[in-house]
C-alpha cells in the first residue's frame, strides 16, 4: 500500500541521470534519509569509501546534485584476490521544494555520511504573531478630536 505523502515531502523527486557522468557503469545510488523539523528537511546519505576531497554537492535553481567518487586503495605490493566493493561514483539528484532556502543550504561530511541541512525560506516558516491590545485613553479637553459640546 503506497503511503501518503504531504508537504515538503511531495515536492522531491529523484532524478535519474545527469549530463556530468558519462559512464553508466560502476556509478551508485546512495541511500538516502530525509525528515523534516521546524525549520526545514535534513538529508543524510551513506557514502562509503567516498572521502571528502572526492565529495561534490552542488545546487542549480531547485536541482540538488550529490556526487562521490568511490575508491577502495589496494597497497602497492598487494595482489587482489576477490573484488566486491569496486570503486565508481555516487549520483543522486532531487528537486527541491520551493519552500527551501537554497542559498542557505549547509553540509556536514563525517564517517562517511554526508548531512545536509536544508532550511525553509523565512516565509515559509510557521510563526506566531503578537497581538498588541490598544491602550483606550479617556477622551481630554485637549484632545484634538474631541467634539465640542
Amino acid at each position: 500500500m503506497a503511503r501518503e505523502r504531504d508537504g515538503l515531502e511531495t515536492a522531491i523527486s529523484a532524478q535519474q541521470a545527469s549530463p556530468f557522468l558519462e559512464r553508466r557503469d560502476n556509478v551508485f545510488t546512495p541511500p538516502l534519509d530525509i525528515y523534516e523539523t521546524p525549520d526545514g528537511l535534513v538529508l543524510e546519505a551513506d557514502l562509503p569509501g567516498v572521502s571528502g576531497e572526492n565529495l561534490r554537492v552542488c545546487v542549480q535553481g531547485s536541482v540538488l546534485e550529490i556526487f562521490g567518487k568511490v575508491t577502495w586503495p589496494i597497497p602497492d605490493d598487494a595482489r587482489l584476490i576477490h573484488e566486491e566493493m569496486r570503486p565508481g561514483n555516487f549520483f543522486r539528484s532531487l528537486i527541491l521544494p520551493e519552500e527551501v532556502d537554497v542559498d542557505a543550504i549547509s553540509a556536514e561530511f563525517q564517517h562517511g555520511v554526508l548531512r545536509l541541512l536544508l532550511p525553509k525560506v523565512s516565509r515559509a516558516k510557521p510563526r506566531r504573531i503578537e497581538v498588541k491590545l490598544a491602550q483606550v485613553e479617556p477622551p481630554s479637553a485637549s484632545h484634538p478630536f474631541e467634539v465640542p459640546k
